[in-house]
Parts: structure tokens; C-alpha cells; sequence
């Protein structure tokens, strides 16, 4: 059910989508890498122009992503949904490694500098695991995870209660740095929103049924 007493996030641009269905996001200042859904192939934009400086084939239906200094974490969804993670290198591509998701279950991906967080969207929880896909630490989540990013030390989750409510999308900040998580809803997403990234400014995410990529203004972000 739609929160009515939360303000909609504040629009800033949408970029139309070099492939359909938009679905893994990522930020690397101001670039943008995002992937198709249903072509399964990744692209590298220009956030102020998105003019394609890249693109690559995945090996599956790329799901969620993250960058990691100079590689990106993928993860997808291949041969009848097992779910991988798997690594690009820009400008030469997806490598053959990979590590198979916890449970075999996993979507969007989050980065600290240091800790890689996996999001389980129907168990309800992020997980944050080693260089070997084991499991360190569970972090319970208040709704399904539709994307995930780490800002100033604090999760912010793209999230909806059912995928049969596409109304009811929120953006929610997770202060995991405590025992017991601390949780605010910040707003409403007024579409059917797909992952979560921050360009050092501003929050992005993907609405899949336009085709657009969308830059919307940071809310509940606080110093370190």
C-alpha cells in the first residue's frame, strides 16, 4: 500500500536507455553503466551527454551491479536463473571467473571501498561477503530490495513491498553501523524502479517500463 505522507523524490534528468528495459545500474563519477534486461548486453554512458562510450555482451541477464575501482561487479542470471557474480574490466570486458551467489540467490550490488554487499530480495536481507562469495555478515531489511548503494557509510534501498504493487516503491536508508539497523523511509518512487547508484551528487536509478535512466536529488544523505 502507496505511503501516502511521503514526499515523491525530486526529478532532476532521465536519460533515455541505449537498450529496453533498463535494469543494472551503476555510477563511476560521472560515467554510467547500465544494462539491458532484455538484450543482456552492458553499456558505459556519458552522464551529461549519455552518449555510449562501451558496451559489452553479458554473460546472462545482468541483474545488479557495482563498480569496484576499476572493475565492475556483476551479478546474473544464467542457465535456468542460477545467479553468479561476475567481473568486468572496462575496456576489456567480463573475465571468466565468477562466484556463485550465496543460496543462489542474489540481485543488486553494493561497495564500501573495501566490503562487497550482495541484496537477497525475496529473503529480505543484504549479505556481505568475502573474495570467495562466503558469507560475513547478514543485515536484516524492512521490504524487498529493488537496488542498493552505500553512501557516507549508510545503505540507501531502492524497495517495494510486493512486485505486484508497482505503486508502492520507496527509497529507504539503512544505518547498519549499529547492532540494530536503523531505518528511514526517505520517499516515494512514483514508477517501477530498478537498482540504485550515486554519482557523488545525485541518486540515479532505472525505470525499466519507459526505458529511461533517472537522476533524481539526494535526500536523507548526511556527512560522515
Amino acid at each position: 500500500m502507496t505511503n501516502e505522507t511521503l514526499a515523491s523524490i525530486d526529478e532532476l534528468q532521465r536519460i533515455p536507455s541505449p537498450g529496453p528495459a533498463p535494469q543494472a545500474l551503476a555510477c563511476d563519477g560521472s560515467d554510467i553503466w547500465v544494462a539491458s534486461a532484455e538484450t543482456h548486453r552492458l553499456y558505459g554512458l556519458r552522464g551529461n551527454t549519455g552518449a555510449v562510450f562501451e558496451e559489452a555482451k553479458a554473460p546472462g541477464c545482468p541483474i545488479g551491479m557495482v563498480v569496484t575501482g576499476d572493475a565492475l561487479r556483476v551479478v546474473t542470471s544464467e542457465h535456468h536463473d542460477s545467479r553468479y557474480i561476475r567481473r568486468y574490466i572496462v575496456g576489456h570486458g567480463f573475465k571468466t571467473d565468477s562466484l556463485s551467489c550465496p543460496d543462489d540467490a542474489g540481485s543488486f550490488l553494493a561497495y564500501d571501498g573495501d566490503n562487497l554487499f550482495l541484496s537477497q530480495r525475496f529473503n529480505l536481507r543484504i549479505l556481505q561477503i568475502d573474495m570467495w562469495g562466503e558469507v560475513q555478515r547478514t543485515i536484516a531489511a524492512p521490504r524487498q530490495i529493488c537496488g542498493m548503494v552505500i553512501v557516507n557509510a549508510c545503505f540507501f534501498l531502492m524497495t517495494t513491498a510486493d512486485r505486484d504493487e508497482p505503486d508502492d516503491y520507496r527509497l529507504i536508508r539503512l544505518d547498519a553501523r549499529k547492532p540494530e539497523p536503523q531505518i528511514t523511509e526517505l520517499a516515494r518512487v512514483p514508477f517501477m524502479a530498478r537498482s540504485l547508484a550515486w554519482d557523488g551528487a545525485k541518486f540515479w536509478t532505472s525505470a525499466r517500463t519507459a526505458n529511461e535512466i533517472v537522476a533524481f536529488a539526494a535526500i536523507g544523505v548526511t556527512p560522515n
